[in-house]
């Protein structure tokens, strides 16, 4: 096994795949995640647990493609001293649109919060909030934006498109984004945990104050780079779990003979292939789909893994940005299913859809897609959640779906009672 990139001293696992780390410091992960405070960068992936906070250099907005500007920050940092500089941060569904990364002076890295024992135990719990939520569109709109779009793939116009909807909740006090950080992590330690600052909000809406908080847990890695090693694990198709035992097994047992599904779940790792083999020497693509599960959905999975060249090897974020984004998020053809939601979705997605994570000078990193999240600002969250739509595809059983998403952020903010 190659060593693995070095940000502090800490001895992590390549992926969520990989063995657990051997002794763990007990309490080094759960540490850093409750010694966030809004304003500081918090990600927590299988592999490590980071803690950014104090002074940063922000990569800059300009006409340079975004790995130029992100390799010559990295770049400027090491002059300046820094041994491991790494950037960390968020990157917007629109690439073109500016991103939130800079390379903070300051990281602390610890293994991943899975392995920490001390993540068992419950997140504290702030005072009874009490919400106003509206959804943006109602749900009938969603609905009937599926079925119009349903009736366009019928007529052959495109294959799929993702359609997301939002709740804009509204909260009777200021928000506690540690306590909502710390129900999220400690719901599902082996996901993908974050809290970014991201400044402002998406152009032409009324989230455009600073001091904005991208904040979630996703569940499904973009890419991975680690040495001359690359995994990514594509997720689509999904159905809400069950409480019940027996009925949680049949949905899942459901979700991996669905024909619709697997179809959806085909065209993605199909893109994520393409899209990878131009960098790999190697890409091995299993022939079936997993499934894997949050405490709120199952998901089709498929683990694919390559290798790069000894020379010129593509950095975590190169790999990143050219499967950006996949037909899971957006769509296919591409291009179209961008107009398509740009048509129908009646807000900007920003963050939503788009991708978190970190890198290093030498080209390692991990790059998450950016779903299960809201975006924060005071006494205000939008969450975002979307659905596959496909030519087989329901109004009814897609509104569901993405309302089954939202109970990921709705129960770290207790607003799903």
């Amino acid at each position: 096994m190659s060593t693995a990139p070095a940000l502090a001293t800490a001895t992590v696992p390549a992926s969520r795949h990989s063995a657990e780390v051997a002794h763990p410091a007990v309490g080094a992960a759960t540490g850093l995640l409750d010694a966030y405070t809004p304003g500081a960068r918090f990600l927590a992936t299988p592999t490590r647990t980071l803690l950014a906070d104090g002074p940063v250099r922000e990569v800059p907005h300009d006409t340079h493609p975004l790995t130029e500007r992100v390799t010559e920050t990295l770049d400027a940092a090491r002059r300046e001293g820094q041994a491991n500089p790494v950037v960390i941060g968020a990157v917007r569904f629109d690439q073109n649109a500016p991103a939130a990364l800079a390379v903070p002076e300051r990281v602390q890295d610890a293994p991943p919060l899975a392995t920490d024992p001390l993540i068992a135990l419950p997140a504290d719990l702030r005072a009874e909030t009490q919400w106003d939520v509206v959804p943006v569109p109602a749900p009938e709109v969603y609905g009937a934006g599926v079925a119009s779009v349903v009736d366009r793939m019928w007529r052959g116009e495109f294959s799929k498109v993702v359609l997301a909807r939002t709740l804009e909740l509204t909260a009777d006090a200021p928000l506690d984004l540690p306590v909502m950080l710390q129900r999220l992590a400690r719901r599902d330690p082996s996901g993908y945990t974050f809290a970014l600052p991201t400044g402002t909000g998406p152009t032409g809406t009324e989230y455009t104050a600073a001091g904005r908080t991208l904040i979630g847990a996703s569940p499904e890695l973009l890419v991975s780079r680690r040495g001359g090693k690359v995994v990514a694990n594509p997720l689509a198709g999904s159905t809400p779990r069950s409480a019940d035992l027996a009925e949680d097994v049949r949905r899942a047992a459901a979700l991996l003979a669905s024909a619709k599904d697997l179809h959806e779940h085909a065209v993605v790792v199909d893109a994520v292939h393409g899209a990878l083999a131009p960098y790999c020497t190697t890409l091995d693509v299993p022939a079936k789909p997993t499934l894997i599960r949050t405490a709120t959905m199952w998901h089709l999975s498929t683990t694919v893994t390559g290798t790069l060249p000894e020379e010129g090897a593509a950095s975590a974020l190169e790999l990143a940005s050219a499967l950006h984004p996949t037909p899971a998020v957006c769509g296919t053809p591409t291009l179209t299913a961008r107009q398509v939601i740009a048509e129908t979705e009646p807000f900007d997605r920003g963050f939503f859809t788009g991708m978190i994570g970190w890198g290093n000078a030498d080209g390692d990193g991990e790059w998450v897609v950016t779903i299960r999240c809201a975006e924060a600002e005071g006494r205000t969250l939008r969450l975002y959640a979307g659905a596959g739509v496909v030519a087989a595809s329901e109004p009814e059983a897609e509104t569901a779906e993405t309302g089954a998403k939202f109970r990921t952020f709705l129960h770290a903010v207790g607003a799903d009672q």
